[in-house]
């Protein structure tokens, strides 16, 4: 129809589920993911007359999934870049893949026994033919200090009604995700383990005046500690911790009881980066 275009597209697998369990030794060893693949390319055909033929089926991507972790999964950012080259390189049409893992974590008990782990260990590739990007991460790390935060000085108007405090519980679920300089010669695991920690002891040792604050100080500190990444965004959602007025019962409250609210909250984000840092091949946010 004269006058439109189609625009950006594209399509894909979302959220395949795969457990590959390593039975080589007595002791078993469990990966959980979460894969979701992207593509996009020359797909102008399937959206204005309906021919498939440059169509790769998102079944089929689901069942690539399960056959490339027959080979072994090993660390997500190799696997997803594994699977991103070969769509991109098996597909004619396909032009561009995303690959998106989340990995759930699994606390050993026993030889063949586990307890779910805390966080979600996340990693993206893409790939477009001749460069490719990979971004780690981590999600849903839930972490608290029940002091050394303060929120004060902030701008009021006619409907402020939140009072200054010195002294306050400060929680949030952390979203972090990092771009790294390059997708090779990187140790994934021991790069991921290091920045999760450097990320968890920012926010431990760092007396925060506002939780942008303490954002930029855990992007900062991975940054300070881990050449290979090249910037670190981070989406922090405020946990507040209410006290509870025990007056009308007669009680004093010391900050000893708090009421944990879920909703409304605040919604922290950012980015922290390498001044000199390249710009990252694709939409960062």
């Amino acid at each position: 129809m004269a006058g439109f275009v189609l625009g950006d597209n594209q399509y894909g697998k979302a959220e395949t589920r795969l457990v590959r369990v390593d039975r080589d030794t007595g002791v078993h060893r469990i990966t959980d993911l979460n894969v979701s693949t992207t593509l996009a390319g020359d797909l102008a055909a399937t959206h204005l007359t309906g021919d498939n033929s440059g169509v790769l089926p998102t079944d089929t991507q689901k069942n690539t999934v399960y056959a490339f972790a027959r080979d072994g999964v090993g660390e997500i950012e190799d696997f997803a870049l594994r699977l991103a080259r070969h769509f991109v390189d098996s597909a004619p049409t396909i032009t561009r893949a995303r690959v998106r893992i989340e990995q759930y974590g699994w606390d050993r008990l026993a030889d063949h026994s586990f307890r779910r782990g805390a966080g979600t260990r996340t990693a993206t590739a893409t790939y477009d033919g001749t460069g490719s990007w990979l971004v780690s991460g981590v999600q849903d790390l839930v972490v608290l200090n029940t002091t050394g935060s303060e929120f004060h000085g902030f701008h009021k108007d006619r409907y402020t009604t939140l009072a200054e405090t010195t002294d306050r519980i400060l929680a949030t679920a952390v979203t972090a995700r990092w771009r790294h300089a390059a997708t090779t010669g990187v140790d994934w695991a021991s790069s991921f383990d290091e920045a999760t920690r450097h990320l968890l002891a920012a926010f431990a040792d760092t007396h925060s005046l506002s939780l942008q604050q303490t954002l930029h100080a855990m992007g900062e500190r991975v940054l300070a500690n881990r050449p290979e990444v090249a910037e670190v965004q981070l989406a922090l959602p405020n946990r507040h911790h209410f006290l509870v007025d025990l007056a009308p019962f007669g009680l004093d409250n010391p900050g000893e009881v708090f009421h944990a609210a879920d909703r409304p909250y605040g919604l922290i984000e950012g980015t922290v980066l390498r001044a000199d840092a390249p710009e990252p091949g694709l939409a960062w946010w």
